[in-house]
């Protein structure tokens, strides 16, 4: 697990680095900007103009810095450090006096009057006016400075985090006075802002690059959010023996499909089945039945009395996972036989889509879900189970919130899809595309995590599993389509690579 600190975190293991590498600042400074450049010069010319511009601080710094290292590389630049107080960081004024130093270093230092340079879209911005520390809106001639960049067409490069931008959360933030990114290269850990959909315009395309934090105090430090990686999957999935058979990997019934919805319980069965159970039941009105035995010949039937909807429990006692929703239909009498079994049934679910939205125009039901069950809303669905929210950090805040309160398991899904457990933690996710926005990819996750849950694998763990190995299904999907062509059923014939990969 990558783990991902606060603002203020970040800066207690800057200082023990410090103290117990041990290591000047300036040093820091220096090996940051090294690290720096190298991804740099990998992704641009030294055709294009590069422009820098430094604030008064150690961002500035680490931008003065980067100025004197591409001179030295051989790249035209030209660098602009704002300093209207007239008071420079120790770091900020000894990179400025190196930069000095060299006689082909075209800089201007801007205490009052700013005259600022013709920008085009050849042009190469570094952005280095403020770092993660920053706690209020930018006004004055800073913001003055953000509006010139971002209306301009050069391309803009951010060190650590966009000018701007705080670190966590942005509700009381000004959005005119934070930089527009094409590109962020942060040190040492992401940013928890980077993984929050309201962002996405100001930071862009955003790399961590490694700058030799003590491993010591990384693992010492606690935090709540972490990043998974495709290791982390790697350890955690189970190797089959040579004698199993198909019994030892559980028995899932999966409850879904309505009267021109059962291509969800389709893709979602098929999908359970492709994720390594052993067996599963689709609970089906009858008038599915002659589909999913025609088209998923596979799995087994148990037929709804009622022909449109699902009204009626199964007996669930042969099952070992249960999962409910896909194409589910929101009717009274799904809704009371929904109640049933929350009633009933005594292990974890899975919960989805319209078994969701059932939860939402019934609150009082929230109570009987099972301790540790997966819900695995979309933003609007969650903010239909939990109240609107502002911005996507409340919302996050609003699910880690329900997940610790409710004991439940809580997959707000999304780019970078969070996973809210019951102890407080939150797990992100980085595999996965937009292409995946597309009409049944929630049904097949649903189907995947009911799979791994049948074959024994703890709720947390089989929600982790399940959110990487169905990004990862997307991403190879894409050798062979586009984003806007990729559809569900790409994602479900990837899943036997996707797991291959991970292993």
């Amino acid at each position: 697990m990558i783990k991902i600190f606060t603002t203020e975190k970040v800066k207690e293991l800057d200082q023990y680095t410090i103290i117990n590498e041990p290591v000047t600042s300036i040093d820091l400074v220096e090996r940051a900007s090294v690290v720096f450049i190298r991804e740099f010069m990998r992704r641009y010319s030294k055709q294009n103009r590069i422009v820098v511009f430094a604030g008064q601080g150690n961002n500035g710094a680490d931008a003065l810095a980067i100025s004197r290292l591409l001179i030295n590389e051989e790249y035209k630049v030209e660098t602009f450090l704002f300093n209207p107080t007239q008071y420079l960081s120790p770091e900020c004024r000894e990179n400025k006096i190196r930069l000095q130093d060299l006689e082909n270093a075209y800089f201007t230092e801007v205490t009052e009057h700013f005259v600022p340079p013709a920008l085009n879209e050849h042009d190469i911005v570094i952005d280095g006016l403020f770092g993660s520390g920053l706690n209020r809106p930018l006004t004055g001639g800073f913001a003055a400075v953000v509006k010139y960049i971002n209306e301009s067409d050069a391309t803009v490069v951010s060190i650590d985090i966009p000018s701007g931008l705080f670190g966590e959360d942005n509700g009381s933030n000004d959005p005119d006075t934070i930089i527009k990114a094409n590109l962020t290269l942060t040190f040492g850990f992401p940013k928890l802002a980077f993984l929050l959909s309201d962002n996405e315009k100001y930071v862009g395309e955003w790399k961590t690059l490694n700058i030799g934090i003590h491993p010591e105090i990384i693992d010492a430090t606690k935090t709540s959010y972490f990043l998974t990686t495709e290791e982390d999957i790697n350890k955690t999935l189970k190797k089959r023996s040579v004698f199993a058979h198909k019994g030892i990997f559980g028995h899932a019934l999966l409850i879904a499909g309505s009267r021109g919805k059962m291509g969800a319980s389709l893709l979602s069965a098929e999908a359970c089945l492709r994720s390594g159970a052993g067996l599963v039941t689709v609970h089906v009105p009858s008038c599915g039945e002659q589909i999913i035995q025609t088209a998923f010949p596979e799995a087994m039937l148990s037929l709804d009395q009622n022909s449109e909807h699902f009204t009626a429990l199964p007996d669930i006692s042969a099952y070992s996972a249960v999962g409910i929703g896909p194409g589910l239909g929101q009717h009274s009498e799904s809704a009371t036989a929904f109640k049933q079994l929350l009633q009933t049934v005594e292990k974890p679910i899975v919960i989805d889509a319209d078994a969701l939205n059932l939860i939402s125009a019934d609150s009082a039901l929230i109570p009987f879900i099972p301790k540790r069950s997966i819900l695995t809303p979309h933003p609007k669905e969650f903010d239909r189970l939990a109240g609107e929210s502002g911005s996507a950090y409340q919302r996050l805040m609003r699910a880690h919130t329900f997940a610790s309160e409710y004991k439940l398991c809580v997959i707000l899904k999304g780019a970078y899809t969070a996973i809210c457990t019951p102890e407080g933690n939150i797990y992100f996710n980085n595999s996965g595309n937009p292409g995946m926005a597309t009409a049944g990819s929630g049904d097949i996750l649903t189907g995947i995590i009911l799979g791994l849950l049948a074959q024994g694998y703890e709720p947390e763990t089989a929600a982790a599993i399940g959110v990487f190995i169905h990004g990862t299904a997307g991403d190879l999907s894409l050798i062979n389509q586009s984003e806007e062509s990729l559809l569900s059923g790409d994602i479900i014939q990837m899943l036997g690579k996707a797991f291959k990969q991970m292993r």
